[in-house]
């Protein structure tokens, strides 16, 4: 079992560890001396055992609002699973005119105009036809 020496607040430990975990060891007492240096900085030297207590409490105190916004994501994730299965096993229908009137009158307008054109080129195209076989 190895030895990880660490520093909290000034002060060094000998702590073991299993081994593969001394940098989650080095890590979590990384985090404790933040705190412990901001209480020193705040109070200014203490005993080493009130010292980590504060420092432990502050920790836990940080750790129960993580958990308290955590839950609440949760159950917000839940609902939002719930409402999500919902609308899939119940979609929405939702109907929309495939085509605005205002749309086909436009068009019957087109059409009727392309037309009207249409049989006047023919007009004109039978009479130039008529002209060129009378000449």
């Amino acid at each position: 079992m190895p030895e990880v020496l660490i520093t909290v607040g000034g002060r060094q430990f000998e702590v073991a560890c299993q081994d593969g975990e001394e940098h989650f060891l080095r890590s979590a007492a990384k985090t404790l001396d933040a705190e412990a240096a901001a209480l020193v900085g705040q109070i200014g030297r203490m005993p080493e055992a009130r010292m980590l207590l504060m420092a432990g409490l502050m920790l836990a105190d940080k750790t129960a609002a993580l958990e308290d916004q955590l839950r609440v994501a949760e159950e917000r994730a839940v609902v939002a699973e719930r409402v999500a299965t919902n609308a899939r096993a119940h979609p929405e229908r939702v109907e929309v005119p495939v085509i605005p009137a205002i749309v086909t009158d436009t068009f019957a307008e087109i059409a009727a105009r392309a037309e009207a054109l249409a049989d006047r080129l023919d007009e004109g195209l039978a009479a130039r036809l008529e002209e060129r076989q009378e000449a």
